[in-house]
């Protein structure tokens, strides 16, 4: 264990992200739980909501040497403190550093393309049919998807995927 404050994982309870917010920052802690604005339709109805960035997980900030870090288990709203055996388990700072980094001005995380990446550039797919498919990234499409194009049986194919499918290859 490491002196010194580190960012730690909290598992909340199912939809209770800003009550174990609002709980931890009741008891001092430090805590982060990055949001990110989304379009939801309902009932032919449009509107934008701001959602967690990471359903059921926020973060806390921690010295374990000082910090009474058990009372976090009881906390309304948090599930558990995610733990290696009997010791939290704490992130990079810099995850959250490069979370942080993304967000504009009222605070939203912005999703999309990794930083540096644009049309020409080598690019790896992260998840879907073609997960760990090395391409090129052809263009933007929208805000949403973007065009690849991939070898696939000798030739070159386009594929349409969603901006969070791209990685850095």
């Amino acid at each position: 264990m490491s002196a010194g404050p580190h960012w730690y994982v909290v598992h909340t309870q199912p939809h209770n992200e800003g009550r174990a917010e609002e709980h931890l920052r009741r008891q001092s802690f430090a805590v982060y739980l990055p949001r990110y604005l989304r379009q939801r339709r309902h009932a032919r109805k449009s509107e934008i909501v701001s959602r967690p960035l990471f359903p059921r997980y926020l973060f806390v900030l921690l010295d374990l040497t000082k910090d009474r870090w058990r009372s976090i288990q009881s906390t309304f709203g948090v599930s558990h403190l995610v733990t290696a055996g009997d010791e939290p388990l704490h992130v990079p700072d810099r995850v959250v550093e490069e979370i942080r980094a993304r967000e504009d001005s009222e605070g939203y995380v912005q999703l999309g393309l990794p930083a540096g990446v644009g049309p020409g550039s080598q690019i790896r797919l992260l998840d879907g049919v073609f997960a760990d498919s090395k391409g090129v990234l052809e263009r933007i499409s929208d805000e949403r998807r973007v065009a690849v194009l991939l070898q696939l049986l000798g030739r070159e194919v386009r594929v349409f995927v969603p901006v969070t499918s791209v990685g850095v290859a």
